[in-house]
């Protein structure tokens, strides 16, 4: 049985009004219940999480793009993943390489991840170096990111946990980002289910997005030469025919194999 690639789009802080948000996220479902094998969220700005989530469906869920890493409290400006779930929000992205930009650390992200899982959300820890040469020193990078980010997390829980490898590099809105190819994933994707592996004493395996200028020219060779799980969509997402287009493309992959 063939499982489903997961395709999110982080929309960031976009659009600029909720009638352009629902305008396009009706867009949007509206093709992807036509792709039964892809699993389809989006990941919008908090101000559209309530009216989003009534549109949600099975063919279109939607998902927070961060969250605190507290309960509840004197903290302002922030949401809580018990606020979110009493909204039926059941994803949410942890670790952006955006939030990590602002300060973000490991341990930081620990704790939100914790909280995530203490109220049933699914997190999407996104991991991934800040550039590449020609040393081996990214590896290590990444594998303190992980290693930090998930301590304490038990085996159990990681079957609620998706890894996104977003190399801050292939970014577009990087300067001098180049990008990535298939195998720069590749190797990343196999080298994290190690890094897995060696934390939790046993063969494990957390699907494993790519992330990174990811757009409907280069998604076939991320899904199929890089062997991605899924994709999480930046700048794409905002257009819904070039993300329907990714949409279909991981149906057709997922469909023939």
């Amino acid at each position: 049985m063939n499982t489903k690639k997961l395709i999110i789009g982080n929309w960031k802080m976009n659009p600029k009004t909720l009638a352009l948000a629902k305008a396009q996220f009706s867009a949007i479902k509206k093709e992807a219940g036509k792709y039964k094998m892809v699993s389809v969220g989006i990941s919008a700005p908090y101000i559209f999480l309530p009216e989003l989530s009534k549109m949600a469906s099975a063919s279109l869920f939607v998902s927070a793009q961060n969250i605190s890493s507290e309960k509840e409290g004197a903290h302002t400006g922030e949401v809580s993943s018990d606020m979110l779930s009493s909204m039926k929000i059941r994803n949410t992205i942890i670790g952006h390489s955006e939030r990590r930009a602002l300060g973000e650390t490991n341990d930081f992200i620990n704790k939100k991840i914790k909280s995530a899982l203490r109220t049933k959300m699914n997190p999407v820890l996104c991991v991934g170096e800040l550039e590449r040469d020609s040393g081996m020193w990214y590896l290590g990078f990444v594998k303190t990111q992980i290693e930090e980010c998930l301590a304490g997390i038990p085996k159990a829980s990681l079957k609620n946990i998706v890894i996104a490898y977003e190399p801050v590099w292939a970014i577009s809105s990087t300067e001098n980002h180049r990008e990535a190819t298939p195998a720069d994933f590749q190797e990343m994707k196999i080298y994290i289910q190690k890094v897995l592996s060696d934390m939790y004493g046993t063969p494990v395996h957390v699907p494993v997005l790519y992330g990174g200028s990811v757009d409907e020219k280069n998604a076939k060779g991320f899904l199929v030469e890089g062997g991605a799980d899924g994709l999480l969509v930046g700048r794409s997402s905002l257009t819904p025919k070039k993300f329907v287009s990714i949409i279909s493309i991981a149906h057709a992959i997922n469909q023939n194999s």
